[in-house]
């Protein structure tokens, strides 16, 4: 896949002729959470389950593996990372138009580097924009160590090459 560079040198992200179906993304970078993200997001989004915010209340009820009492990261915030580390080489150029099938399949907690895959499950031409395509990809989210945490389906409408919003 190439991105296109607009004429001030920007990545200006991919267009919808640049997806291929079947092509796996390895998206580039990682996102270590810290406390201080769990914490903040946890309370910004008036989320009340103890276990995201109260060392106590996880030290003595889940005290066993895989959570040894830590804390854990609100999967909404985990999501969110995924999702963000897949924009650059998925939706960049594009708008979100659903989410489905989102599954959690380890907890995370703070000092979890998170890192994300992406595959593209299928595209067309936008019946109403005509400057446009759907794009629908599926993409995973690991661990440091390579341990799969969630996945999820999601499409997005994207601008074929050299056009503008219509």
């Amino acid at each position: 896949m190439t991105n296109a560079v607009n004429e001030l040198g920007r990545d200006d992200g991919p267009s919808y002729e640049d997806f291929s179906i079947g092509e796996m993304l390895n998206h580039s970078g990682g996102r270590t959470i810290t406390e201080t993200d769990s914490i903040w997001f946890t309370l910004l989004t008036c989320n009340t389950n103890q276990i995201h915010l109260n060392k106590e209340y996880s030290e003595e009820n889940f005290s066993n593996p895989p959570f040894d009492g830590r804390l854990v990261v609100n999967s909404l915030l985990v999501l969110s990372i995924v999702l963000g580390l897949s924009v650059s080489d998925t939706s960049k150029n594009g708008i979100m138009l659903g989410m489905t099938n989102w599954k959690v399949t380890r907890p995370t907690f703070a000092g979890d580097t998170i890192h994300a895959k992406s595959e593209i499950t299928g595209k067309r031409e936008s019946k109403s924009h005509p400057s446009m395509g759907i794009v629908t990809v599926k993409t995973r989210g690991f661990k440091q160590d390579g341990m799969p945490i969630m996945e999820f389906e999601r499409s997005f409408m994207v601008r074929k090459r050299n056009q503008k919003w219509k």
